[in-house]
């Protein structure tokens, strides 16, 4: 079934979360903290629901930066981290959606910033391809209500688009390059931000490097071949194919809590990561990105 709505999409968000019992808040797990919506959670919690944090994307951050966000994040909600689109650790979304509620059948309100991989996960949910997947951020646009399981209905939801300036949602993934009158000045801003946590990403990613920010994008809009009239590099194009590439996950530079203040506890510190009740346990080297078990 499919309601469209010509109205605010957070007045739809409301209405989809007044009818879940469990509300799933998908976030990217190179940032989770980045994208996690407060003004959702705030949402939940005054409509007196239950919510569940999903750290998708698991595949692109190693095992070890997944329990410490997975520790931290559970002192405010259950979480689990998993990858939906190589379908690595689904099965502890169905366990923790058992755990948090005893009610059936049970209602699943999918939520989350654009571009998480939200119909993804509700693709996990409903065990087959049915919902259009896309790397556009706001791709879903309707209120998508489906049947998953005798047990289980799940629903999908427009991208919770956050306040802030234009850089801020774009850096989030939740405003598509192609709609910044500017596109430098973000790239630039983004340049900044993934360098400082990872000097060498763009020698890896695109085989350019350079300390100015505006020569990275000329470095790149060269080796594209990207011209305008007259020879002259297309920097811009340039910029959005930069920020097009952090946004579906090309660009991997990951984020832990320690890079918010937050810290772990001493026992996942020191690398023995305890088993939570919410699923997912033990740890592995930060050498490489290792995979959840698989489900």
């Amino acid at each position: 079934m499919a309601l469209r709505s010509r109205r605010d999409p957070w007045l739809l968000v409301k209405r989809v979360v007044k009818e879940a019992d469990v509300v799933v808040e998908v976030v990217d797990a190179r940032d989770p903290m980045a994208t996690r919506s407060r003004e959702l959670e705030a949402l939940v919690e005054r409509l007196g629901k239950r919510l569940v944090i999903v750290i998708n994307k698991a595949d692109l951050v190693p095992r070890e930066v997944l329990e410490e966000w997975k520790e931290v994040l559970s002192r405010e909600y259950p979480t689990i981290y998993l990858s939906a689109r190589e379908r690595l650790g689904t099965r502890w979304l169905w366990r923790i959606i058992k755990q948090v509620v005893d009610k059936r059948p049970v209602t699943i309100a999918v939520v989350g910033l654009p571009n998480v991989g939200k119909s993804t996960i509700l693709n996990v949910l409903k065990g087959r391809h049915s919902a259009s997947t896309s790397p556009i951020p706001g791709w879903t646009r309707v209120h998508m209500k489906a049947r998953a399981a005798t047990w289980l209905r799940v629903v999908d939801t427009p991208g919770v688009v956050p306040r802030g300036s234009e850089d801020e949602l774009a850096i989030r993934g939740a405003l598509r390059p192609e709609a910044l009158s500017d596109p430098i000045p973000t790239a630039v801003k983004l340049i900044n931000m993934l360098r400082r946590k990872d000097p060498g990403v763009f020698e890896r990613c695109y085989g350019i490097s350079g300390d100015d920010p505006l020569s990275l994008l000329e470095s790149l809009a060269r080796r594209r071949g990207l011209l305008l009239k007259g020879g002259e590099l297309n920097v811009e194009e340039a910029a959005r194919i930069l920020i097009r590439d952090w946004q579906t996950g090309r660009i991997v530079v990951y984020f832990t809590p320690e890079d918010y203040g937050l810290k772990p506890s001493r026992s996942l510190m020191k690398g023995s990561a305890p088993r939570g009740s919410s699923g997912n346990s033990s740890s592995t080297s930060l050498s490489a990105p290792s995979r959840p078990p698989r489900s």
